[in-house]
């Protein structure tokens, strides 16, 4: 086996990971539609299911008050904020806040707040007290980061009383309710320098994770690749994560037809020379964005949604699972009312706690881990199947993305005994031996050392 070779440029990535990121999860609460009461101490209740699943780590979309001006739909945009200090009334009270980032600590997760540093509401009332830190027209108009988001204005990171203002903001999260980190909403519209020094001050406070809604290997936040900038600096100094996007909307074209399963490959590749292991990439087949404005993963994956998501679990890189995956949600939430969750008595808890409690306690998933091989397995083109192993310990995953049965033939590295982790069942694999993927289904095998 040879050893793993130092990526070029690693001696740019200065963020250090704290040691429970490792095995880490994350599970973003679309508070609003969680419960019928849509508040934090509602939601405070499933914590203890969410950690028994398997989940690290609970972000909570915006939890600040929304401007009325321009407002969409009733109850408006979570990323309209209008307040940076304030809480929205709808989910409850700074204390509130607090009783659920406590219970969250005394199960052992921790809690990211989603943070919008690029825009506010057009009624915040920093429009009127530093119109100087807005981006306005030649007419002298406040201007929206992008044409159809007529509901904020952006932000001019030229300024550097806004510059405080908002790293003031930043830091009083993170003493007065003691949040574990920010998901930091188009984190790539904002200039890295911003954030680099945000981060040096946040971690005097408290050691933070930090996500940023951003992927570097994608254009994000509504730009086109002539728009986008593609370098690696997020993650450099300031974030410890950014979203996986170009792998999402791979997933979403193989199910479509429009590229081959294969092209999976291509993406890893991508990854593999832009970054070093020590990055975090964050994986998932829906959020907020994707389960309102461009469908479900039924509607998107078709009878690939349970496929895909072991995909998204067990490649490398962390899994994200969005409010109601767990319920097969298979409906747009609306994003502007009121549209509380049907759970159903969670038929795919099961499925998600398979998935993640293995990738939480396998040595050889480890997130960031430049000692855990990859290994791809050659198969039908309709399936995608790889070892993932460290040491003696390894995991083989399969899926099948085709109508019938297809084989996946077991190399000479996976000689030996395993579990099927969803099964139970234990096999003895021989070198050359066939084992069968269900249509559209998946295996997910436990070395047993």
């Amino acid at each position: 086996m040879s050893e793993p070779q130092l990526h070029p440029s690693a001696h740019l990535f200065q963020v250090r990971h704290p040691d429970w990121a490792a095995n880490a999860t994350i599970y973003e609460v679309n508070l609003r539609q969680f419960t019928p009461e849509g508040t934090f101490r509602a939601f405070a209740e499933h914590l203890p299911r969410l950690a028994s699943m398997g989940i690290s780590m609970v972000w909570l979309m915006p939890v600040h008050p929304i401007g009325e001006v321009e407002r969409k739909g009733t109850l408006g945009s979570q990323y309209a904020v209008q307040d940076y200090f304030g809480v929205n009334p709808e989910f409850g009270t700074l204390d509130d806040l607090r009783y659920l980032v406590k219970t969250a600590h005394d199960l052992g997760l921790r809690v990211l707040l989603d943070w919008v540093a690029n825009h506010t509401s057009p009624d915040n009332p920093l429009v009127q007290e530093h119109p100087e830190w807005y981006q306005h027209d030649a007419q002298g108009n406040l201007l929206p980061p992008v044409p159809d988001w007529t509901d904020v204005v952006a932000f001019d990171y030229a300024q550097p009383g806004l510059r405080r203002y908002m790293t003031d903001a930043l830091l009083y999260w993170v003493r007065e309710a003691d949040i574990d980190g920010y998901r930091c909403d188009v984190a790539g519209l904002v200039p890295t320098d911003f954030w680099d020094a945000a981060r040096l001050e946040l971690d005097a406070v408290k050691p933070l994770f930090m996500l940023a809604e951003w992927d570097e290997l994608y254009p994000s936040g509504g730009l086109t690749w002539e728009q986008f900038n593609s370098d690696t600096k997020l993650l450099e100094k300031a974030f410890n994560m950014t979203f996986g996007l170009r792998l999402h909307y791979l997933l979403d074209h193989i199910a479509e037809g429009k590229q081959p399963l294969h092209d999976i490959d291509e993406y890893l590749a991508a990854e593999r020379a832009k970054y070093p292991p020590s990055v975090y990439l964050m994986h998932f087949t829906s959020n907020h964005d994707v389960n309102s404005w461009d469908g479900t993963e039924y509607e998107r994956l078709g009878p690939l949604a349970l496929p895909f998501a072991v995909l998204t679990v067990l490649l490398p890189g962390m899994p994200l699972v969005y409010t109601g995956q767990e319920a097969g949600l298979n409906k747009r939430l609306a994003f502007f009312e009121k549209d509380t969750i049907d759970w159903q008595d969670y038929p795919l808890q099961e499925f998600y706690t398979r998935l993640l409690q293995l990738k939480r306690r396998h040595f050889a998933l480890q997130n960031g881990d430049p000692l855990s091989r990859f290994q791809r397995l050659p198969g039908p083109a309709d399936t995608y199947s790889f070892l993932r192993h460290k040491g003696l310990a390894a995991v083989l995953t399969g899926i099948n993305t085709s109508p019938e049965p297809q084989p996946l033939l077991i190399p000479a590295d996976a000689v030996g005994i395993w579990l099927d982790v969803f099964s139970g069942e234990q096999l003895v694999l021989k070198e050359g031996q066939e084992v069968v993927l269900p249509p559209h289904g998946w295996r997910v095998l436990e070395k047993q050392v």
